[in-house]
């Protein structure tokens, strides 16, 4: 059965594209045929810079995909370094052009991963955040956060938008190396309020165990 995870993260620059890679690999390594697919990415100019990475190893991991083309990894780009909805200038979104995308990509793959862009709320056009985007493909969610300071509050946030439109989600910290405080500052609430705390470093097996099962 075909499945797709969709990686988002509580703001920008949190670790989404590491976390995409990871993912690849780990289910790679696993024997799933894995696929990829950005549908937006913003501030592209002659580079995509995450679109390109992705396109590079997803060629290494799985050989069906050695005719695919940067802009089927990525079908939607702005050159501003903004939201959707800012780079486009309020453009209406082609969803019907995301659908095929990822239907191609589909075909090549077990495993789709899906990589958003910036947080849940990051408007894409006037009707359409992208939080709806997981709805729409119907994906489940892999919400990346990180471990700085004010991370219960992003991450409680973000946990209750994916609650109130009911999608299921497994939520992991991808922990960087000035996040020596997370363990004294934050790590206890977490691990008072559920039963295990993820790190995307250490513990990308499972994760990937669990979303494959979600």
């Amino acid at each position: 059965m075909k499945k797709r995870i969709f990686v988002t993260a509580t703001n920008t620059d949190i670790g989404k594209t590491y976390t995409t890679k990871l993912l690849l690999k780990e289910f790679a390594s696993k024997g799933f045929k894995v696929g990829v697919i950005k549908p937006i990415e913003t501030g592209v100019i002659d580079s995509a810079p995450d679109g390109d990475m992705l396109l590079e190893l997803i060629k290494e991991l799985n050989s069906e995909f050695k005719d695919i083309k940067r802009d089927n990894i990525v079908p939607i780009t702005y050159q501003l370094p903004s939201a959707p909805f800012v780079a486009s200038k309020n453009k209406k979104l082609d969803l019907k052009l995301l659908d095929e995308a990822i239907l191609k990509l589909e075909k090549l793959s077990d495993i789709l991963i899906i990589e958003g862009a910036g947080g849940l709320y990051v408007p894409i056009d006037d009707t359409t955040m992208m939080i709806d985007l997981i709805k729409h493909f119907d994906a489940i969610t892999l919400l990346v956060t990180h471990c700085s300071l004010g991370c219960i509050n992003d991450t409680l946030l973000s946990e209750k938008a994916l609650k109130d439109k009911n999608i299921k989600y497994l939520t992991a910290f991808n922990c960087r190396e000035n996040d020596e405080s997370f363990n004294v500052v934050s790590e206890p609430y977490f691990l008072e309020t559920r039963k295990k705390v993820l790190k995307v470093d250490r513990e990308i097996d499972t994760i990937c165990e669990l979303l494959y099962n979600l």
